[in-house]
């Protein structure tokens, strides 16, 4: 039985003898159901039409993506430490070649997702590199492929290795993380945010949404909360979940500002 792959959101399901009637996901507020209807397929045929992207991003972090865009169209981030490699995030396709190349940079010890939207086939992944896969507990209903690699962790932050923390920031997802690497940015700290914190065009801010696709905003004291949550760490760039989403120098203020405008702007007095 295949495992169904959501083409609107790229989340595997557990196998079945035919499609899932529906994409708990995308049917939530915070994602969408295309007009004409959900849409399935597998890892095999998205095997035969696309290939991954692997790009050095900078000294220990490469990217990988897929070609041609696929769903939400987002890239994974492998993260080299000393102690082993974690993959930040997940994509919709694993084949030989990519596990390959992976490889050939080490492997991956471990696997973090920022939230449900970037789940996409993380057990493939997972099962390819024997990995465990780190999920805030708050996140749990949204797997829709459970599996016993899954280790679902609660409280606001988890320590992994190399120096890696998981911080739990929610807005987006109440459970939703952000991953801080220290040794980034030439050992000026780097956050791996998905879109846990949005990178926007405008480099010198952030975005925070409940929900992009429909424009939901979220509430000035969430938006706060994420500004503190990560406030005790120190970071000069951000990745977010795109190719070309970075800020790529004094992001942490670039955090600090923009939380602070959100706010003024809810409350009627932008600056």
């Amino acid at each position: 039985m295949p495992n169904s792959i959501c083409a609107t959101c790229g989340t595997q399901f557990a196998a079945t003898g035919s499609p899932p009637d529906r994409c708990p996901i995308c049917e939530d507020q915070r994602q969408y159901v295309p007009a004409g209807g959900q849409d399935w397929t597998t890892l095999e045929a998205l095997q035969k039409g696309h290939h991954a992207v692997i790009k050095a991003q900078e000294p220990g972090l490469t990217g990988i993506g897929v070609h041609p865009d696929f769903a939400i169209g987002q890239r994974a981030l492998l993260v080299q430490t000393p102690e082993g490699n974690l993959l930040w995030d997940c994509i919709s396709l694993i084949d030989d070649p990519t596990i390959a190349a992976v490889r050939a940079l080490g492997g991956i010890r471990a696997i973090a997702i920022s939230h449900p939207h970037y789940y996409a086939v993380m057990v493939e992944w997972s099962r390819a590199f024997d990995a465990p896969i780190y999920l805030h507990e708050a996140e749990r209903q949204w797997v829709m492929r459970p599996d016993p690699a899954i280790q679902f962790w609660s409280g606001e932050t988890r320590q992994l290795f190399g120096g890696l923390t998981l911080i739990r920031c929610g807005g987006h997802f109440a459970g939703g993380q952000v991953l801080h690497w220290p040794d980034g940015a030439e050992d000026k700290g780097v956050l791996l945010t998905g879109d846990i914190i949005q990178v926007i065009p405008d480099t010198r801010h952030v975005g925070f949404m409940y929900s992009y696709p429909n424009l939901i905003p979220l509430p000035g004291k969430v938006v706060e909360h994420i500004a503190a949550a990560v406030e005790p760490y120190a970071f000069d760039r951000i990745y977010g979940a795109w190719w070309p989403r970075v800020i790529p120098s004094d992001a942490h203020g670039a955090v600090r500002r923009s939380a602070r405008r959100y706010v003024q702007a809810l409350e009627g007095t932008p600056g």
